[in-house]
């Protein structure tokens, strides 16, 4: 929907399952339009549409994209955001570090993500400005050689010369957010900051080109998990020159109690399907990282992890808080409100994107996921109303 600040407001439909482009219709007729009927009845509605890379590739046979622009006009919606992080299955199957793959040391990510802006430029109101979304880069474990920052590099320069291409033949601001991850190739603001000042470095002649199509989409999730402010951290990264893409509005876990319930109780959230990250924090402020929480219990199992506090990359509802002792890291969204109502412009693209809906333990998620979904766009307008950031 429609926000203050000329913004827009959507869930990410990545939440649904749907790897074919038929799937990721029937997820938005079944979901998406109840959702919209409850949140947005009688005013134009916002969709922050997820495609997989065969379902983009589908999507993009002319008749199907007719049907799909005229299915759009019918149901009063419209797109002004992609999703284009996973590239295939992320429900339903054994995701976990699977996820980055192809990283953008490979063609497969370039073309997809090409194809994502040509798709985009296609369904997006006149005038309004688009944006798609994409890992950081890849998963740090994956790069091992300066070749392979090289692939990036060529990659995202090439990238941003197409989407400029797009903009300046549409007359669109277009723009693509890497999102820092906890243990992917950058994952906290001065990682990006570094990442991004390398780019330039490689490619001097085009900064303010990349500059212009290349953004973070910043994940509140993923930097409260990184132990960092809101407020410090944006301004970092705006105060840089980096582009703000869009922001995803999500909470993670953290504790520091370590009882045995609270241990029993952090079993509950281990699963096959996603990667949970832990970033572990000691007294002097010293950060230990774990792949998975499996392996940050069993390495408090067997006394080797002695931290004071843990923050868990398990995406929570925005508006249900997990019981105690486990905790919430809500303030860090927000911390990101304040931070936008004092700083207006800095992004005007906003997703909520829990998509752990199949995965949660009975007390957090197990009931209609549209219910869920209406239950965190009340909480979303009532935070962005507080600070008069909402419609």
């Amino acid at each position: 929907m429609r926000i203050a600040n000329n913004s827009h407001l959507a869930y990410c439909t990545n939440i649904h399952r749907g790897s074919s482009w038929p799937e990721t219709l029937d997820s938005l007729d079944r979901y998406t339009l109840a959702v919209r009927d409850q949140v947005s009845p009688n005013r134009e509605y916002a969709i922050g549409l997820r495609l997989g890379a065969s379902a983009a590739q589908e999507l993009s046979e002319p008749s199907t994209l007719r049907q799909f622009k005229k299915w759009l006009e019918k149901n009063d919606c419209y797109v002004f955001t992609i999703n284009g992080f996973p590239y295939g299955d992320f429900h339903g199957t054994r995701v976990k570090d699977q996820v980055y793959r192809p990283d953008w040391t490979s063609t497969d990510r370039l073309e997809y993500t090409n194809l994502l802006f040509d798709l985009l430029c296609k369904i997006l109101p006149a005038g309004m400005e688009g944006s798609v979304s994409t890992l950081p880069g890849s998963f740090k474990r994956f790069i091992t050689e300066e070749n392979q920052r090289t692939a990036i590099f060529n990659h995202l320069i090439s990238c941003a010369e197409h989407i400029e291409n797009l903009s300046e033949s549409t007359e669109r601001d277009l723009h693509l957010g890497l999102e820092p991850e906890p243990l992917g190739y950058f994952e906290t603001s001065q990682e990006s900051l570094d990442f991004f000042e390398g780019l330039l470095q490689y490619a001097p002649e085009k900064r303010d080109l990349l500059l212009r199509r290349l953004g973070i989409n910043y994940d509140t999730c993923h930097l409260a998990v990184e132990y960092e402010s809101a407020g410090t951290s944006l301004a970092r990264l705006v105060d840089n020159g980096i582009r703000i893409s869009k922001i995803h509005l999500s909470s993670a876990l953290k504790v520091a109690d370590f009882s045995e319930k609270t241990l029993l109780a952090l079993a509950g959230f281990c699963e096959e399907t996603y990667l949970h990250q832990v970033i572990a924090r000691s007294g002097d402020k010293l950060l230990v990282r774990y792949e998975d929480l499996d392996i940050a219990l069993a390495a408090r199992a067997s006394g080797e992890d002695s931290a004071g506090e843990w923050r868990i990359h398990f995406h929570i509802p925005l508006h249900a808080l997990p019981k105690e002792p486990l905790y919430s890291t809500s303030d860090h969204i927000l911390g990101t409100l304040d931070f936008l109502k004092a700083n207006p412009e800095t992004c005007r693209h906003f997703e909520m994107e829990t998509y752990t809906w199949e995965v949660l333990p009975d007390d957090l998620g197990k009931t209609d996921v549209v219910d869920q979904l209406v239950l965190e766009y009340d909480w979303t307008l009532a935070e962005f109303n507080k600070r008069g950031l909402g419609s």
